[in-house]
């Protein structure tokens, strides 16, 4: 009997054996590996669904034709004038709303189960978000390529030249980077992609909206240039606007880099910690 047990047994193993491979059991995934693989689904993601490029291509040149035409004129006498103050504020406006879909990303996994699988992976448990925000990082670069293209076609030329605007959208990127880990948190902890995306446009409204990125503050009623001049998107505007004008202001830059260290180190254990208690 037990001869006649064992034989069966040693098959079952000799054909799971053989339909794995004899080949050695390839090494784990390192923390940069599996983020950038995780990064790479991002963008693979399009590819199934080219809808989400909507977001970064359309709207861009929306908003871009749309300010220029509609308040060019009446604030500034020509759309001329205008475009060449307006386009830095546009960019930076259009990047920071890109970010919220960081966390409708995340809670749309979280909402079709997919989330659940990658958290049994044998990998650094943060390679799904940092992967994510990799991804996220070449849309927000694919949505500045669209804003600058737009601009130049319709007459804006960046006195700083070329060198000046890359400094510009490095510089957007990097902050949205670092914004990008407050969605997270958002897509972690609300119950549906619709509450992620109401959210979202209830702080980025009026960061956006009420800022220097349309209009100058010195135009604005005092009670209201206080805010503006401590708006987070306004220090951001500034500081890329500078750096495209070519004058760039080495205070407003560092302020900026500051900020996005403290961003980053307030909310990624915060939104690592959800991750891993989710």
């Amino acid at each position: 009997m037990t001869t006649e047990t064992r034989e069966p047994t040693r098959s079952l193993d000799a054909s799971v054996i053989a339909a794995l491979g004899a080949a050695e059991r390839p090494p784990r995934a390192n923390a940069v590996s599996s983020s950038l693989t995780f990064g790479w689904r991002a963008l693979l993601k399009i590819k199934h669904v080219p809808e989400q490029l909507f977001d970064v291509t359309m709207f861009p040149i929306l908003f871009t034709l749309m300010f220029t035409y509609v308040f060019g004129g009446a604030i500034s006498g020509s759309t001329g004038d205008y475009l060449q103050y307006a386009l830095p504020g546009i960019l930076t406006q259009t990047v920071v709303f890109i970010t919220m879909y960081t966390g409708l990303t995340i809670n749309t996994d979280i909402d079709k189960g997919v989330f659940d699988r990658f958290r049994s992976l044998p990998v650094w448990r943060a390679s799904l978000l940092v992967g994510a925000l990799l991804g996220d990082t070449l849309r927000y670069g694919l949505a500045s390529f669209m804003v600058l293209v737009v601009g130049v076609l319709i007459g804006y030329r960046a006195p700083g030249g070329f060198l000046g605007v890359i400094l510009a959208v490095l510089l957007l990127l990097v902050f949205c980077f670092s914004l990008s880990w407050l969605w997270l948190i958002v897509g972690l902890k609300v119950r549906s992609p619709n509450a992620v995306m109401g959210t979202s446009m209830m702080v980025l409204f009026p960061l956006t909206f009420i800022s220097s990125v349309f209009a100058p503050p010195e135009t604005m009623p005092g009670w209201l240039q206080a805010f503006v001049d401590v708006n987070p998107v306004t220090l951001l505007c500034e500081a890329a606007r500078g750096l495209m004008d070519d004058a760039p202001d080495s205070g407003d830059i560092l302020i900026v880099l500051v900020l996005s260290a403290v961003i980053t180190a307030v909310f990624a254990p915060i939104a690592l910690r959800l991750y891993n208690t989710k």
